[in-house]
């Protein structure tokens, strides 16, 4: 069995921001030599997230504007005024937290004959919620 452990590092200048990292885990796959096998591609942060979904302005800002509504920013620490508990620790991030919960943390995408094996549209992306800071992502190949 073939496997390759590499990390991405990203640095989202604002505090939110969809990345794509499509291309550069389709590098590392041709890099790994697994023709047949399993690429797991997981944000290394908790206020961060990787998914699979269409490349389209327009639906990431609605991705924007959906978990802003779900989850507003607050900085506040008061649940009386719409604060967050966890805000009391000192940190502004607790929307962060809750919106990486609802994306996800993680994606597991087939390889086979050397590329990954994904449906029309399929695009990986890096969600950052809580940036201005360096990050890494996870990127495991295994396989033959």
């Amino acid at each position: 069995m073939k496997t390759l452990t590499k990390e991405l590092w990203v640095q989202v200048p604002e505090r939110r921001a969809i990345v794509s990292i499509h291309n550069d885990v389709e590098e590392l796959v041709a890099e790994s030599g697994v023709r047949d096998g399993l690429a797991l591609v997981n944000a290394m942060h908790i206020t961060a997230s990787v998914f699979i979904n269409d490349n389209e302005s327009g639906l990431h800002a609605d991705y924007e504007r959906w978990l802003e509504e779900l989850v507003p920013f607050n900085p506040g620490s008061d649940p009386k005024s719409g604060g967050y508990l966890h805000n009391r620790t000192g940190e502004d991030n607790a929307d962060a937290h809750h919106k990486r919960q609802i994306m996800g943390r993680e994606v597991v995408v087939a390889i086979t004959d050397g590329k990954l094996h994904l449906g029309p549209w399929e695009h990986i992306f890096y969600y950052e919620f809580d940036g201005r800071r360096k990050k890494r992502i996870l990127v495991k190949i295994i396989g033959e």
